[in-house]
């Protein structure tokens, strides 16, 4: 018997009460669907204290193995990610530089999703997160989601107000399992 694809969702943010982790949660339901897919949720919110410390660069603290070995158990990653300031959340590179080199990355299907209150939804950290994964020699999944406008595009539990973006979002996720199978096959 083939084992589940197992994929993980990554909220790109530790903003409590955030679009992007209720993006995060639609998304993780609509995993949870696919039989062929065992799907767990990674938040940013619950990094422990002490990786935010300089002294972890040397060391990483015993508490985030769970959030390495996440990563490095996951046959996929789907990462939701806002624009804070024209980039990517700090706390989101900050999780990444701390994640094993190179096995983390390499060779690791991605799909990316875009949440941001303005009109250019997210693409400029999208961009940015294209530009480190590639450099990472992940397999990027081509097909991006981008978010416009999230305060009124979104309700409030993260389920798209427009038809044609709930499509994209359930588009993108059975895309991404069929990406993840090939390429694991």
């Amino acid at each position: 018997m083939t084992q589940p694809l197992r994929i993980t969702v990554l909220t790109g943010t530790n903003r409590p009460g955030s679009r992007t982790r209720r993006v995060c949660q639609r998304l993780l339901a609509r995993y949870e669907d696919i039989d062929s897919v065992d799907a767990q949720l990674l938040d940013l919110a619950e990094l422990p204290p002490e990786l935010f410390s300089p002294s972890a660069y040397a060391e990483k603290p015993a508490s985030f193995a769970r959030f390495s070995d996440t990563i490095l158990a996951s046959d996929g990653l789907h990462i939701v990610s806002p624009e804070y300031n024209g980039g990517m959340p700090g706390v989101l590179k900050l999780f990444i530089d701390h994640l094993p080199f190179p096995q983390s990355f390499e060779r690791r299907p991605v799909a990316f999703v875009g949440v941001a209150a303005g009109r250019f939804a997210a693409l400029r950290p999208i961009e940015q997160l294209q530009a480190v994964f590639g450099y990472r020699n992940a397999h990027i999944y081509p097909p991006r989601v981008f978010i416009a406008e999230a305060y009124k595009t979104l309700d409030e539990h993260g389920e798209p107000t427009d038809e044609r973006l709930a499509g994209q979002l359930d588009a993108q996720v059975t895309g991404f399992v069929d990406f993840v199978g090939r390429l694991r096959a």
